[in-house]
């Protein structure tokens, strides 16, 4: 079964190059340590997204639900702020579960970057730091559109789906590209 995770790597210290078991000077990195570094991103980014979507549509986690979430669409210039609400939370929700379990990950990753672009777009002019800013949007973007570009690793539901077995970086750079269409789109509705 074909991999998706780079095998080896080479590694250099001040002493001079590792050696792996053959006594060579490049060393092996466990495609296994590869792998988990990407699960505990996609379990991070994916659950804190699927939290987030769930205080817009069911008010969890001290969150608004969908009439709150809708008034606070409404007056950030978004038309029908309940469908808004409704949307946003669904596509949190769904991208968020679909990152951690690493299922249909390249869309996933970019119903993600489509809702944080979003959600940069209402942070903007806020500066880049809290709580105003928006570093933290920024930094959820970007681990959504990494994640749809390298693919989710062994460790994910998508090495069992034939056509994403071996992710492709050509997946993921269209997923990313329709996740900001589809922003833009959305943001064209805003006034």
């Amino acid at each position: 079964m074909p991999s998706s995770s780079p095998s080896t790597t080479a590694a250099t210290s001040p002493a001079g190059p590792a050696r792996n078991r053959n006594g060579s000077g490049s060393a092996t990195t466990s495609p296994h340590a590869y792998d988990a570094g990407l699960l505990l991103l996609r379990l991070v980014l994916g659950l804190t997204m699927a939290a987030h979507g769930s205080q817009k549509l069911f008010g969890w986690f001290g969150g608004g639900g969908i009439d709150g979430t809708g008034q606070f669409f409404t007056m950030s210039g978004y038309p029908a702020g309940n469908t808004m609400a409704v949307v946003a939370g669904l596509t949190e929700i769904l991208g968020g579960l679909g990152l951690a379990v690493g299922l249909l990950t390249p869309l996933a990753g970019a119903a993600v970057v489509g809702t944080m672009v979003n959600a940069i777009a209402v942070t903007w002019g806020g500066g880049f730091f809290a709580p105003k800013g928006n570093e933290y949007e920024l930094l959820l973007t970007a681990g959504a559109a990494a994640l749809a570009l390298t693919g989710p690793g062994r460790y994910a539901v998508d090495r069992f789906l034939p056509v994403l077995k071996a992710h492709r970086l050509a997946y993921g750079v269209a997923a990313v590209l329709v996740g900001l269409a589809t922003a833009g789109v959305i943001l064209l509705l805003r006034k």
